[in-house]
């Protein structure tokens, strides 16, 4: 625990500050251009998520102690919205997730969230990038543009198929890094693929380039759509600058009874994992149920692209107070 007499000052310098405040109002600027409405929907949430790599902030509030989650994205709320109507939109705003600090992480963070209508994923890809490339502006001059999928990034940095590659290979290099598998067994092959990402491969993406990592295995769908076209693979990207992940980005899923099979098949792991128990957000099924219109979105992460923007080693840098000094 930081002391708070010795602690007291922000991390972030009066300089890193404007630069900030600048890349907020050209952010802004940028969806005004292309007719994006801004939305701001709440912090405070009935439901967390079910994801079983995402620990949710739990707030009681009253005298009743009435149980509320802290968002860790605004994805739900906002697809609700679409569901009604909105049209594309965008959300700049602060998320939690727990157990999250290191270089790259604060329990608290900047999120860029927005949704558009009836694009597919690669519009939104040239979407993303040509944002990025603003905001990163000096940072990124000369930077190639890379897109590549999921199998491929694995076998140029790896020399192996993802899709096809033994179990016992792909656990042989996870253990190369330290990894044990909480489970009895044999680990699971999407836990080692997820490893491997965040290991190895993608911190050699992105050098030198804006790197788009897409069609993801279907088991990392989360809330994307699967490709009829490519059997096995989901309509999903990550965005990849100088090793660091800046983005998230669905073609997505429309499907209420397929995204409720797959917020089971989480809290079946949930259950597996010994995590806690957490109940499914009927809200965002209801809204599916309704009709959500055909749609990409995408998750940004604000400080990390102001991190590179400013040529900064630790997010802290970017943050007038990083968690344990707030």
């Amino acid at each position: 625990m930081s002391k708070p007499r010795e602690h007291w000052r922000p991390s972030a310098s009066r300089e890193l500050l404007e630069r900030r405040a600048a890349l907020l109002a050209q952010t802004r600027a940028f969806f005004a251009e292309r007719h994006v409405l801004e939305v701001d929907t709440p912090i405070l949430v009935n439901a967390a998520v079910t994801d079983v790599h995402i620990e949710s902030g739990v707030v009681q509030l009253g005298p009743r102690a009435q149980r509320y989650f802290l968002h860790t994205s605004p994805e739900y709320a906002m697809k609700r919205l679409l569901a009604c109507g909105s049209g594309d939109i965008f959300q700049i705003c602060h998320v939690v997730r727990g157990g999250e600090r290191s270089r790259l992480h604060n329990p608290e963070f900047t999120l860029l969230e927005w949704y558009r209508v009836g694009f597919s994923l690669e519009e939104l890809m040239n979407e993303v990038e040509a944002l990025a490339r603003g905001l990163l502006g000096k940072a990124c001059k000369g930077y190639a543009s890379e897109r590549l999928s999921y199998r491929e990034a694995f076998l140029r940095e790896l020399d192996l198929d993802p899709f096809t590659a033994d179990l016992q290979r792909l656990e042989h290099i996870a253990r190369g890094i330290g990894y044990r598998s909480a489970h009895s067994g044999a680990a699971p092959r999407a836990e080692l693929l997820e490893l491997l990402v965040a290991a190895i491969v993608g911190p050699r993406l992105g050098r030198g380039a804006l790197t788009f990592l897409h069609h993801y295995p279907a088991s990392q769908a989360a809330l994307a759509e699967l490709d009829a076209q490519q059997p096995g693979t989901a309509l999903r990207f990550e965005l990849y600058c100088e090793g660091v992940e800046l983005a998230n980005g669905f073609q997505e899923l429309t499907d209420e009874r397929e995204q409720r099979r797959r917020f089971q098949a989480d809290l079946a792991e949930r259950r597996q994992r010994k995590l806690p128990e957490i109940e499914v957000d009927e809200r965002l099924l209801a809204a599916l149920a309704a009709g959500l219109p055909r749609c990409a979105g995408v998750a940004l992460g604000f400080d990390r692209l102001l991190m590179l923007a400013v040529g900064a080693r630790a997010i802290e840098a970017v943050l007038c107070f990083p968690t344990e000094s707030a």
